[in-house]
């Protein structure tokens, strides 16, 4: 029998916007980041360590090209990625990127010579690109512009406590087993898992993105264009300067993530630290920060995004100078601590303040240009940290990234204005100048 016509309009009803509406996928995608999460902090503890016990490098610049190795290939996807999300879709490309994860941890295992361990990290940087900023994309089009803080937040925290997990089972493992291969074991274990979950019951968000666009209308909704990637680009990165100082602060907030992913282990090994309290120490900044975002995404739903952001920016440098200083574990523990909430603070709320920012029908590709900036400091963060610990010394890289943090906040204080729809006293710019990007 036929379905009668006056049903038809249901079945295409258009999709509804709300966390507690869309409650089960949110809660999956939650889960997917975890597993995203736990995936990079295996590597976090286990593989600094590996470049001189299992290759006999001493060199500290060429010990960390595998973060730069990471982070170029990750930004640059992140920007292809989230501009092919707006038009093909959240799901497809969050599979694919579960797949570029497997050839990671295989190659380290198997891993002859350095080499292969830094194109391990050219795979992961594009498992990373693919399935983190689809998982956080998704939870923005599930929510819509209601509590979107607090979907990044949530987002956020479940990715870094899944890396602080990450770090500190395998610092467990490095310790009963070794090296190699039992950290990355498991890395093919959660990796596995998350396919699992990709692929089955996690349904393609795409539909909650249009229908929020399609709910705002006016004359700037997608019926009227989306912008070029070059054109987009350029908005984000200096037509808008509350953009830039967002993009600015993302990218030296990977400096400081670069700090404790590639110079930490090392410094901590030389100050006599031993693998498993060096993952206590990564695991403490890692579950601060993330426990910390979805309290720090709802402060920011309603203060507002500039005031998180810019003092959690300041407490990142105050936290490493901390580190820096510090003569015992406790402190160490303590700059840690300080370092993860300031991270919480400042990484969802930057995500959030582009969200608050770009049209629906552009978040993808705006994401995408902010997340080339942002995961760009994990290119060049390693190489500048490293060549001043190669001149310098290691304290020296952390007193530097400390500055490098002050700095930013007061780029941000400076430069950014206001964010939140409901606590802006302006539109984003390109709504007062549709031709800037294009429209």
């Amino acid at each position: 029998m036929s379905t009668p016509a006056a049903a038809r309009p249901a079945r295409l009803a258009r999709p509804e916007l709300g966390l507690r509406r869309n409650w089960y996928q949110f809660t999956l995608f939650t889960f997917i980041t975890l597993l995203i999460g736990m995936t990079i902090g295996v590597e976090r503890v286990a593989l600094p360590p590996l470049a001189r016990q299992a290759f006999g490098i001493t060199s500290v610049l060429y010990t960390v090209s595998f973060i730069s190795a990471f982070g170029a290939v990750k930004s640059v996807m992140n920007l292809v990625s989230g501009r092919l999300s707006d038009q093909r879709g959240r799901k497809a490309l969050l599979l694919a990127g579960w797949a570029f994860a497997v050839p990671f941890a295989l190659l380290i295992i198997f891993a002859r010579a350095w080499w292969w361990v830094v194109v391990a990290n050219l795979f992961l940087g594009v498992n990373q690109a693919l399935t983190w900023t689809m998982s956080v994309t998704a939870k923005i089009d599930l929510v819509g512009p209601v509590n979107r803080g607090l979907a990044v937040g949530i987002d956020e925290s479940a990715g870094y406590v899944g890396t602080g997990l990450g770090g500190f089972a395998a610092g467990l493992l490095v310790a009963a087993y070794g090296l190699r291969p039992a950290p990355y074991l498991l890395a093919l274990g959660v990796i596995a898992v998350g396919t699992l979950v990709s692929f089955g019951p996690a349904k393609e968000t795409l539909p909650w993105a249009r229908a929020e666009a399609a709910s705002r209308g006016g004359p700037h909704a997608p019926a009227a264009g989306v912008p070029g990637l070059g054109r987009l680009a350029a908005y984000m990165s200096w037509h808008d300067r509350g953009m830039l100082a967002v993009c600015q602060a993302g990218l030296f907030n990977k400096f400081a993530d670069s700090l404790v992913a590639a110079l930490f282990p090392l410094y901590f090994l030389r100050e006599g630290l031993s693998l498993p309290a060096i993952g206590l120490l990564a695991g403490v900044y890692a579950w601060v920060w993330g426990l910390g975002q979805a309290a720090s995404g709802m402060l920011a739903d309603r203060i507002g995004r500039k005031a998180p952001v810019t003092a959690g920016t300041f407490l990142i440098g105050a936290g490493i100078a901390v580190i820096a200083a510090a003569s015992t574990n406790a402190l160490r523990v303590a700059g840690a601590a300080i370092m993860g909430a300031g991270m919480a603070l400042t990484y969802p709320n930057l995500i959030a303040a582009v969200g608050d920012t770009a049209h629906p029908s552009w978040r993808g590709g705006a994401l995408g240009v902010y997340r080339l900036w942002r995961d760009g400091g994990y290119a060049l963060g390693p190489l500048v940290l490293g060549a001043i610990a190669e001149l310098a010394g290691m304290a020296a890289a952390l007193w530097a990234t400390a500055a490098i943090m002050g700095a930013s906040g007061l780029i941000l204080l400076l430069l950014l204005r206001e964010t939140d729809p409901h606590h802006r006293t302006r539109k984003p710019a390109w709504e007062r100048n549709p031709e800037l990007v294009g429209l």
